[in-house]
């Protein structure tokens, strides 16, 4: 039962995204082209609601759904490191015209060709654990 919740969440957000054409092909190209704010004004909106609930849920100690406290452990920063998976991952996001969340989207929408990006990155995650000890990080 606990699981209808996220999966319900999970409808509604989807239906959220695509209904913005957050997940539009088209609003992708756009916004690798530079040609249109949309998604621009889309994550940066993002980006500053996120900060604001962190901020809320450190503030307050506010804890998860099932009573338990959210901890939110610190991270070390490293400039390259972000910088190249940045670069990666928005190589990734403009041959395939999605990112990993809207690719489910996509499915559901009826874009069929997208399964094989789904598995493409699902092979791409399992090489990487094999290989995790083995990368610099």
């Amino acid at each position: 039962m606990k699981l209808f919740r996220y999966l319900f969440i999970g409808i509604i957000f989807g239906i959220t995204l695509a209904k913005a054409e957050i997940v539009s092909w088209y609003r992708i190209y756009e916004m690798f082209r530079f040609q249109s704010f949309h998604m621009y004004g889309v994550i940066g909106s993002a980006v500053v609601i996120g900060i604001i609930f962190v901020q809320i849920i450190k503030r307050t100690r506010m804890k998860s759904i099932d009573g338990e406290p959210i901890t939110i452990n610190p991270k070390q920063f490293s400039v390259p490191r972000y910088l190249l998976g940045g670069i990666i991952f928005g190589l990734g996001w403009a041959m395939t015209g999605a990112c990993p969340g809207p690719m489910f989207i996509l499915v559901g929408n009826g874009v069929s060709v997208i399964v094989v990006v789904i598995l493409s990155a699902l092979l791409d995650t399992y090489v990487y654990g094999l290989l995790r000890k083995k990368l610099p990080h």
